[in-house]
């Protein structure tokens, strides 16, 4: 196949590189001729992916229009605060039925919408799929092993984008549920970064353990409310993908909270990491989806006060812990 990557960072980067090493003719590309220019230079994401060669077959461009079109596959690898921009860049070039597969995780903040919906609704005349689940770029561009959803409209496609990326290294499995997959994508780098601040406290294990269980029963409440299907949160783009997020030092959410917790400001977390941040920008989207579909969801609710009202990291835990009683689950 012939395929266009559109986001040089980590993980279009190594996407890239799973994805030529699975026998396609590829091109990498990057909205930024700086990028562009180091990467066609040194053959390696110096600044995002170090230490992970990328082949001389692999082509690097910052022309839009030679990166998508002739292309039987699309991936969307950009930032989730840039998904829609760049489907408005390349919405004049796509064919017809033309096959688009979203990575970015996140929700955007003033319409509520995910990001495959953002691209359905930009360029009308494409199939969007969903590729998901536990797989920091660091370790997908080191040949690491791990295990992803894809997620599409029909199952004919889905299985097309299965394919397409499983490799010895990459296992990948399919599913109907879009809504779910992307749910969980989004919503665990909220949870992410609040793991990430429960570190940067000082505090323990058990700590982290509670607060990842209670967040997948958070984003379970929601996801459940949203039509999305059990099987899925507590699958790899739920537990799976949440997991990793809140524990690996690969993680971006995870080490911003970190930073917060240690009493620094989301931006200043932010500008240390020198990435982007997904949790911060999903963190107000996802409390407005929480009300509007009526659901608690209070660890979310913490993380908007901790970055955006000022609320200390350490009153935070205690307001979480001193919530009214409640029970785990139904007692009739």
């Amino acid at each position: 196949m012939k395929i266009g990557v559109l986001g040089a960072g980590s993980w279009g980067t190594a996407l890239a590189i799973l994805l030529h090493e699975n026998g396609h003719e590829v091109t990498l590309w990057s909205i930024d001729k700086r990028e562009v220019a180091m990467i066609d230079e040194k053959r390696e994401q110096v600044e995002k992916l170090p230490g992970v060669m990328i082949p001389d077959r692999i082509a690097v461009t910052n022309d839009v229009e030679s990166s998508v079109t002739g292309k039987d596959m699309l991936v969307m690898a950009v930032p989730s605060i840039f998904v829609r921009s760049t489907s408005k860049m390349i919405a004049p070039y796509i064919k017809e039925g033309q096959l688009i597969v979203n990575v970015a995780k996140g929700i955007e903040e003033d319409t509520l919408m995910n990001m495959t919906d953002i691209i359905e609704d930009e360029i009308k005349q494409a199939r969007v799929v969903v590729l998901s689940g536990p797989s920091h770029a660091e370790e997908v561009g080191r040949r690491i092993p791990t295990t992803v959803v894809a997620g599409a409209h029909d199952k004919a496609t889905a299985e097309e984008i299965q394919e397409a990326f499983m490799s010895p290294v990459f296992r990948v499995y399919t599913s109907p549920d879009m809504v779910g997959i992307e749910l969980g994508a989004a919503l665990k780098n909220v949870i992410a970064l609040a793991a990430g601040i429960v570190d940067g406290l000082g505090l323990g294990d058990n700590t982290k353990a509670a607060l990842i269980t209670r967040g997948i029963a958070e984003i379970t409440r929601l996801g459940l409310a949203m039509g999305g299907r059990f099987e899925t949160f507590i699958g790899l783009s739920g537990i799976g993908d949440l997991i990793v997020t809140c524990t690996s030092t690969h993680s971006r959410n995870h080490n911003a909270g970190y930073l917060i917790g240690q009493g620094k400001s989301y931006q200043e977390a932010m500008d240390e990491v020198k990435m982007v941040v997904e949790g911060v920008y999903s963190a107000k989207a996802a409390l407005a989806l929480a009300k509007k579909y009526n659901v608690e969801v209070p660890i979310t609710e913490q993380v908007n006060q901790v970055l955006f009202e000022g609320r200390s990291a350490k009153d935070a835990v205690t307001s979480l812990l001193m919530r009214n009683r409640t029970s785990e689950c139904d007692w009739s």
